[in-house]
């Protein structure tokens, strides 16, 4: 937090250069506001950059339309956070707090500015970045969810709002502060979100308040681009940096969180450059930004479930809700989910003591309780670290007797070494207990069964792949996984059966499951596609 608060006091002590003002006033036109009047609304597009010649503006509590902060915008800075890339909307309102003029320039106009003049970029980048940053660590944001804490429906939404990095707040009406009272006066419905007070979404959805905040990005049938992405993980992602970095129009499609899989990790400590570590979210979220910066767009979270081949050699991907996507190529890093377990009552207990990922959100359901993880590889042991910093204690579940074949030898030694942590070797989940929620766990072991109360069971075990949607279009192993490059017949490793498909990451068959390896690979498959691209407009001009 007090480096947050450092980059923020350099940012409002450096201002844009004259020459890049020069530049902005060459495409800005002015406007006047008065004090009092409304720059910006909550749920309005940041549709254009706005650079303060003169006056105040002042961000606003939705709500009680007090001033939100002590410090207002003035004149040599901009308004404005990361959403402004992706064409998104604003969290927060902003008002003239006193007589203001201001050069004002449309979005697209100054994304091709910051295009040709990268010093521009970097410093709007930096600030918006930042900006972002502290909104979601202060949770500032008209946006308030209110439900049951464990209620699945809740924890879906807020775990998508989290995972986005959108900054919200969340109210239990299991709570009785005054504060939770009080705001869920709001509305007489639960669970819901609450984004101004005009605007109250029952029965949410990760889907409709992304439509809201226009982070599916409204993607249909007039949609073409050069690429389409599927799957926001760190092979997707980092294709989505060179594609942009290429000159490839790009489009993103993500069905839950930018980060996939990875996201979900809540430390790496084996990726280049991060001696102390850094988490799965953190990592893709910074990749996904350079992505933004060379104009590749993110939809979310919006689900591919057909492709199919056009006469003229481009494809067409349906999402749910049947809109329809076309590209000339595509680009498969849907990555794996990990299997669920043939347990009775799982459904009944997922979202409620039964989860996928261990993050910060679901690790507040390990307080002064014992945690149980399945699985034994790394994702399954960065878990188990993670969560013995809350829990009570932790359990690893692993039906083989070693680690040493599935999970790397540095996470072996601490989980062994850790006193909060007991690896359970030669053992299995057999059953679930509970009423509304997970109370308890039977673990089948040589010696017999056991019985363990705990209210938070974590599941990471194998993976299957996210190829459904592929319509047989491409050539998949029995396990599903996509088969590229020799095996197929293909020049190149990462080159399916259909000329056009590629696939990276994960999802492809005898991939490296890592994430240093899925980067590399959607860094690298982007020449290729580059010439398929290029070949494909020649034919269609010719």
């Amino acid at each position: 937090m007090e480096q947050l608060a450092e980059d923020l006091d350099t940012m409002r002590r450096v201002p844009l250069s004259e020459g890049h003002v020069a530049a902005i006033r060459e495409i800005a036109t002015e406007h006047d506001y008065a004090a009092g009047d409304m720059v910006a609304e909550v749920g309005e597009p940041m549709d254009r950059f706005i650079y303060l010649l003169g006056g105040e503006i002042e961000i606003v509590d939705p709500y009680s339309q007090e001033r939100l902060f002590e410090h207002a915008l003035g004149p040599k800075q901009f308004a404005g956070e990361i959403a402004f890339l992706n064409a998104g909307n604003y969290f927060l309102p902003m008002r003239a707090a006193k007589a203001t003029r201001t050069l004002e320039v449309p979005r697209l106009d100054m994304l091709d500015l910051m295009s040709r003049v990268p010093e521009l970029s970097d410093h709007v980048i930096s600030v918006f970045a930042a900006r972002r940053r502290r909104q979601f660590e202060l949770k500032n944001s008209s946006v308030k969810l209110i439900g049951a804490d464990r209620d699945p429906a809740v924890q879906s939404v807020e775990r998508f709002l989290s995972r986005n990095r959108i900054p919200f707040q969340s109210y239990d009406l299991d709570g009785s502060d005054s504060e939770t009272v009080e705001v869920c006066t709001l509305t007489d419905h639960a669970p819901s979100v609450i984004l101004d007070r005009e605007h109250v979404l029952d029965d949410p959805s990760p889907r409709k308040i992304a439509q809201y905040l226009n982070l599916d990005l409204d993607v249909g049938e007039n949609t073409m681009v050069d690429v389409l992405i599927v799957g926001g993980g760190p092979a997707g992602v980092a294709a989505a940096v060179y594609c942009g970095a290429e000159g490839l129009s790009a489009l993103v499609i993500e069905d839950t969180a930018i980060g996939g899989q990875a996201g979900t990790s809540s430390r790496i400590e084996n990726y280049m450059g991060f001696p102390t570590g850094i988490s799965g979210a953190d990592l893709v979220y910074r990749g996904q930004i350079q992505a933004l910066k060379f104009g590749t767009r993110f939809a979310m979270p919006r689900r591919a479930q057909g492709l199919e081949r056009q006469e003229d050699g481009t494809f067409c991907v349906t999402l749910d809700d049947g809109d329809e996507v076309c590209a000339r190529a595509i680009l498969v890093a849907t990555g794996v989910q990990y299997r669920r377990l043939p347990l009775g009552r799982l459904e009944e207990f997922e979202g409620a003591g039964v989860f996928y990922a261990a993050t910060d959100m679901e690790a507040r359901f390990c307080r002064n309780t014992e945690a149980v993880v399945i699985g034994g590889g790394n994702s399954a042991g960065q878990a188990a670290m993670y969560l013995s910093r809350t829990a009570k204690h932790v359990h690893i579940v692993v039906r083989s007797d070693s680690l040493a074949a599935s999970m790397s030898s540095y996470l072996t030694s601490r989980l062994e070494a850790d006193p909060a942590v007991t690896i359970h070797y030669g053992t299995t989940v057999t059953a679930l207990h509970g009423g509304n929620g997970l109370e308890a766990v039977t673990f089948t072991t040589p010696e017999g069964d056991t019985r363990v109360d705990t209210s938070a069971l974590f599941i990471m075990i194998g993976a299957a792949p996210n190829t459904g949607w592929l319509s047989g279009l491409v050539d998949t192993d029995d396990r599903g996984f996509v088969i590229t490059g020799a095996e197929v017949n293909r020049p190149t490793p990462f080159e399916t059966s259909t000329d056009g498909i590629y696939a990276v990451g994960d999802v492809r068959s005898g991939s490296v499951k890592r994430v240093a390896s899925a980067v590399g690979e959607g860094s690298v498959v982007v020449s290729r596609i580059w010439d398929h691209v290029e070949l494909s407009k020649t034919k269609t001009a010719d």
